[in-house]
Order: C-alpha cells, then sequence, then structure tokens
C-alpha cells in the first residue's frame, strides 16, 4: 500500500461521521486490502444530470455520508449564488441503505446554510417529491434513492424549482459548487428543518384521483408488486381514492426491504423480477398485473396472453407507452406528446393522426419533463408522465391508475389491452421494438465498442439497408450532444446505440415496423425474426 493510499484513508477516517463506514474503512486498512481501498480512493463519484449514484460505503468513490454532506453544500451554495432561495428545498427518500441518513444530512446542510428545507417524514416514491416541489413552491428538490439498481447502491437525484430534473449546464455548476467545499468540519448544519408528511400526500393522492372521471368503469381485478420498494402505500390509497378495487399485493414483496431478498435484480423490466406477481395473477385470476420499481416512479404492466409462456405475458415500455399515448392524445388535447429517441416511433404517428404536435427528446425524463406544453411523454424504460401539470417527471403511481382506467374501460367493451395494440397496429403498422444490452465491468469495453462503431459503420443491419447515421455526439438543432449513434435503415427501421447514464451498460434500442393488414399475429412473427438478424448483425458490428 502505499503512502498517499495510506493517508487518503486515514484523513478519510478522521472525517467521517458515520460509524458504520468508519469501521469498514478501518477493516480494510487493517487488513491491508490495497485493490478495494485503491478502488474506492482512485476518484470520485461524478455529479451529473443523473445526480450521484454509486455503491454505499467508504471513500470518495462510493455513496456515503461525507459525500452527501458535500453534495448538499455544493448544492446549497449553487441555489444561494443563482439567489433561488425565496422557498424551501424540498427532500424525499426511499428505503435502501442509509437513505434516512442522507436524507437527514442533506436537511442539517440546508439549514446550515441558510435555506428553508422540508423532509419528508417517511420513506415515499420519487414522484411525490417531482409533485411537492411545484405545491410547496420548492426552489428545489432531493430524493435520495437509487431507483431501480443493485441493492448495495444508493443516489442523489436533484430537481430545480420548475420540478425538473438538472440539465446542463446546471449539473456542471453544482459539480464545481461541490468541488469547491472544503472540510467537512466547516460546512455548517443545523437541526431546525421541517417535516411533512399527511399533507402533502393526501395532495398527491387527491391529484391522482382527480384523473379518472367519475362514469368511468372500475370493474378490475389486478395484481400488485412493489418490488420490496416504497409504492404499496401510495399505489392503494390512489386506486380506493380513484375508485377501483384495492389491487392484491404480492406478500413476499410487499414491504420495503433494501436488500430485496426474492429478486436477483429490483428493476421489473429484469427476467424474472415480476414472476411473483404473475403468479399471483394466475391464481387469482386477475385481469391484469402491475409492479413498480423499487422507487415507483417506473410503471411495468402484464396481461393474459394465452400465447404466452405461463399464459401471461410483460409489455414492453414501448407498448404501454403506445396504449398511454393512444388513450391521453385520442382527446386531442392543447400541446405537445414527448418520447425519448430510444423510444419507438408510433408515439409520433398517433400524435400526427389526432392533430396533437410531437418532439423527440435525448434519453431520460430530464429531458422529457421540461418540454414546453407537454401533455403526455414516456420512455420505453418503463416511464410514463401522464399528468404533467402536476409531475413533470416518470410517475409510476398515476400511470397505473391511468393504466387501470384504460385496462376497465376496455373490459367494459369487452376487449383486452391486446386488442387494443392490436387496433394500433393495422391503423400504423406494427412496431416492433427490441433491445441489445451488454454489462460490464470494465468502462473501457464500452468505449471500445463505441469507437468500432464509428470506425466501422455496418452499411446493413438484417434485412434493413442503413441509409444514415447520426452521430449524437455531435448534437443538432434539436437535440443537445450526446454519446450515441443513430442508425435509420430502411423500411421505417431504426437503431440507437449509447451508453447507459446510470448503468455500467451499453444500451441498443431496435425497432422494425411491418406493415399490417388483418394478420397481426403473422406480422409480429415476421417482425420477431425480423429484429433478431438486427439484434446479430449490431453485435456482431460493436463486438459485445
Amino acid at each position: 500500500m502505499t503512502d498517499d493510499l495510506r493517508a487518503a484513508a486515514e484523513a478519510w477516517l478522521r472525517e467521517d461521521p458515520d460509524l458504520d463506514t468508519r469501521a469498514e474503512l478501518q477493516a480494510l486498512l487493517d487488513a491491508g486490502d490495497t485493490t478495494e481501498l485503491a478502488d474506492r480512493f482512485s476518484g470520485t463519484l461524478e455529479f451529473g444530470t443523473a445526480g450521484l449514484r454509486g455503491a454505499v460505503g467508504a471513500g470518495p468513490n462510493r455513496m456515503n455520508r461525507v459525500v452527501v454532506i458535500r453534495a448538499a453544500a455544493g448544492l446549497a451554495a449553487y441555489l444561494k449564488a443563482k439567489g433561488l432561495t425565496d422557498g424551501p428545498v424540498l427532500i424525499g427518500y426511499d428505503a435502501r441503505h442509509k437513505s434516512d441518513v442522507f436524507a437527514q444530512d442533506t436537511a442539517a446542510v440546508m439549514r446550515g446554510a441558510g435555506l428553508d428545507a422540508v423532509l419528508l417524514d417517511r420513506p415515499a416514491p420519487t414522484p411525490v417529491v417531482a409533485f411537492g416541489i411545484g405545491h410547496l413552491h420548492a426552489v428545489a428538490g432531493v430524493v435520495v434513492t437509487a431507483s431501480h439498481n443493485p441493492p448495495q447502491d444508493n443516489g442523489y437525484k436533484v430537481y430545480l424549482g420548475d420540478g425538473s430534473q438538472i440539465v446542463p449546464p446546471a449539473d456542471a455548476e453544482i459539480a464545481a459548487a461541490i468541488a469547491a467545499v472544503g472540510s467537512l468540519a466547516d460546512v455548517p448544519r443545523g437541526d431546525d428543518w421541517q417535516t411533512t408528511g399527511d399533507d402533502l400526500l393526501n395532495a398527491y393522492l387527491d391529484r391522482i384521483a382527480q384523473l379518472v372521471p367519475a362514469d368511468a368503469p372500475r370493474d378490475l381485478n389486478v395484481a400488485y408488486t412493489p418490488l420490496h420498494g416504497v409504492g404499496r402505500t401510495l399505489v392503494e390509497a390512489a386506486v380506493a381514492r380513484a375508485g377501483f378495487a384495492v389491487p392484491q399485493v404480492v406478500a413476499s414483496q410487499a414491504d420495503p426491504d433494501p436488500d430485496f431478498p426474492t429478486v436477483s435484480f429490483p428493476n421489473p423490466e429484469e427476467p424474472g423480477a415480476i414472476d411473483a406477481a404473475l403468479e399471483l395473477a394466475r391464481s387469482m385470476g386477475a385481469d391484469i398485473a402491475v409492479a413498480n420499481d423499487p422507487d415507483a416512479d417506473r410503471c411495468a404492466v402484464a396481461v393474459p396472453d394465452a400465447s404466452a409462456a405461463g399464459g401471461w405475458r410483460m409489455l414492453r415500455g414501448d407498448e404501454l407507452g403506445a396504449l398511454l399515448g393512444e388513450f391521453l392524445l385520442s382527446s386531442r388535447p392543447d400541446g405537445v406528446a414527448a418520447c425519448s429517441i430510444v423510444s419507438s416511433s408510433l408515439l409520433g404517428k398517433i400524435a400526427a393522426s389526432y392533430g396533437v404536435r410531437y418532439v423527440e427528446t435525448l434519453t431520460g425524463f430530464k429531458w422529457i419533463g421540461r418540454v414546453p406544453e407537454l401533455v403526455f411523454g414516456y420512455e420505453e424504460a418503463l416511464g410514463y408522465c401522464v399528468d404533467p401539470a402536476a409531475v413533470k417527471d416518470k410517475d409510476g403511481v398515476s400511470t397505473l391508475v391511468r393504466v387501470l382506467q384504460l385496462a376497465a374501460q376496455a373490459k367494459a367493451a369487452g376487449r383486452t389491452l391486446l386488442d387494443l395494440l392490436d387496433d394500433l397496429a393495422v391503423k400504423h403498422g406494427l412496431h416492433a421494438t427490441d433491445q441489445l444490452a451488454a454489462r460490464v465491468d470494465d468502462l473501457s469495453l464500452i468505449a471500445q465498442a463505441m469507437d468500432r462503431l464509428r470506425a466501422t459503420p455496418p452499411t446493413a443491419l438484417g434485412a434493413y439497408a442503413v441509409e444514415r447515421i447520426d452521430d449524437l455526439g455531435k448534437g443538432s438543432e434539436s437535440l443537445p450532444p450526446t454519446d450515441g449513434l443513430r442508425y435509420t435503415l430502411s423500411d421505417g427501421a431504426r437503431v440507437v446505440v449509447r451508453p447507459s447514464g446510470t448503468e455500467p451498460k451499453l444500451k441498443c434500442y431496435l425497432e422494425v415496423v411491418v406493415p399490417v393488414t388483418t394478420d397481426v399475429t403473422a406480422a409480429r412473427a415476421q417482425a420477431a425474426t425480423a429484429l433478431a438478424a438486427v439484434k446479430s448483425d449490431l453485435a456482431a458490428a460493436a463486438g459485445i
């Protein structure tokens, strides 16, 4: 172990106020674990548009009280420098390890900086803070959450007073303010913050209940899982206030548990994550199964399907996005529909059919949520904004209620969500999407794959010719620069390749469009074959 590494670790020990991470770091020093110590002290967690996210532990390259206090101090300095002090900072948190402690530290730092701070009095879904910023006229919001990351992780998400997540240049300016924070001992802290609970939660629930008209059908048998997260209490209350029967909940996943013991990865997109919900749905003869991710800003939906294994299948994020788009845009609202560039092009066609304006954004609700005059927005990763006047972010609770409204309406007409998808395929063509994702331990492998694609671009993918390649890193009139490549293929197909912003993954998003006359089943089979060929060729071209 080098003298510099030992000195850095010992300096951290002297500053760290957390007994748990102090003991952890001391044990590593005593064991002489150079490899682990080097990883923890080789760099710092970078503050960006996703805020902070990483494994909980000691050291600047982990999530811990030292890192959080510095982040809060930097955010407070940024708000004061910008004159954003005429209102509180609203702070929420999920049920992950240390979330409550990190949230209290944030409140203490805000008060020490002379800013008002309002702390939720219990773990709650992320969209409660996005809603609460407008409701309480807050100047900023913080949510301590790692969303659907693995159990060892936690994170720090920041919103500004417009209720949207931060984007450049605010992220870089906050990062610079964090870097300028000196000794932790010099960061003033107070203990006189305010708390909020029932009043804010009731306002949020009342807003959701108003989304469903009094005369809407409500006959629906629902299975639900919060995946060990914080969604259950508010989902049950929101569903009841909207007039639906309360769902049956997967008992083994009903209560918050930061270890997520029944799932290998607490993300409803991951294979097997909603198996327990599907088992409950089958046993109770449910009409629909719904799930939230751990901080309940995403919503997953599964439906009976006789052709699927086990008689149920989960809808893809783009399928649910199209269903909600058709449902919400058919009333021809005066506004804009939006989705990310990695989501299906179908939403644009749905919007056009109803004379609704449509835009594409970069990936993430930090971009979708700030679209002016937004009436509906979504991204394929199960994120949906169904009430942007109240929540300028993805919201798994209000989305779930909207999904129940749509499913009950279909049931009352003797139809299913799958029937509605078939209608869209006949009307606009079958838009089939898939994803190729490569998780890595070495981030340089992602950069190498992107370099390979730029240096030797494919001329064809599957049966489709590559008609155009856009290097998203160069930006355009409509999109800020971001690391990614977009391939426009023949016959309306497309591929987008980008490094994940929150996980060590290279993500590739595929879409093909197959015309439909009457046989949707045959079109789906044709699309599946076409997607498999595109995926194979793309994997070869990227070397993944």
